[in-house]
Order: C-alpha cells, then sequence, then structure tokens
C-alpha cells in the first residue's frame, strides 16, 4: 500500500515537473546559470614591472612581521637581544644563508619569493638594528 502511495507521488511529481512553460524553464536557467566564464583566448597578461630593490623595513612589513613580531615557532623577535644573539654569533653568512634558503621552521625567504638576496639582507638588517 505504502509503495503504490510513493509510486503515484513520484509519477504525478514527475508529471508536474514536465508541464512547466518555456518561460518558467528559460527564468530556472537563468538562476543556475555559472556565474562566470574562463576566458583562454587572447594576449598574456602584462607582468609587473619590478619598482626597484625594495629596503628592510618594507620587506619585514610585508613578509616578516607575521613571525617575527611576536616570535611565532621560535622565530627571533625583531629587536630582542636574547633571541638574536645566538643567531648572530653564527655569524652574518650562517645567518643570511638560513634565512634564505630557510631553516627549521623559516621557510626559505620568509616566503618572499620575489625578494632578492639583497632584500632580505636588509630585512635582517632591519630586524636587528641597534643589537
Amino acid at each position: 500500500m505504502i509503495s503504490v502511495l510513493f509510486a503515484a507521488l513520484t509519477f504525478s511529481t514527475a508529471a508536474l515537473a514536465s508541464d512547466i512553460s518555456q518561460t518558467e524553464y528559460d527564468a530556472i536557467s537563468e538562476r543556475i546559470k555559472p556565474v562566470g566564464d574562463v576566458y583562454l583566448a587572447g594576449a598574456e597578461p602584462v607582468k609587473a614591472e619590478p619598482t626597484g630593490p625594495r629596503d628592510g623595513a618594507a620587506v619585514y612589513g610585508t613578509f616578516c612581521i607575521a613571525c617575527h613580531a611576536s616570535g611565532v615557532n621560535g622565530a627571533p623577535k625583531t629587536g630582542d637581544a636574547g633571541d638574536w644573539a645566538p643567531r648572530i654569533a653564527q655569524g652574518k653568512d650562517v645567518l643570511t644563508n638560513h634565512a634564505i634558503q630557510g631553516f627549521n621552521a623559516m621557510p626559505a625567504k620568509g616566503t618572499c619569493m620575489d625578494c632578492s638576496d639583497d632584500e632580505i639582507i636588509a630585512a635582517i638588517d632591519h630586524m636587528t638594528k641597534g643589537l
């Protein structure tokens, strides 16, 4: 008995759905159409021209501050002599290499993949100024 009722309900719903007008069909199609298109033809986008080297403060403020302001994952905090002393003691070359190549939780170039080595060195100098 329940299966007969279920079948009747299913077929009546299908019959009603097939009775929609073309206007209603077009309205539904408009509401569910994709919101955008993928455009593959045409010229490649123009790459932004570099504006010149960034100073240490600019690199630090964009990329380094997220970890080095608060010491995330053991990152030496900016201006904290206690945090930086063991690293500075290893020498500028080791410190620079760790910053450029990555070391422990520090990703290579601190995620600034378009930074030059000189910009990374400038950011290190900014963080260790006065120590």
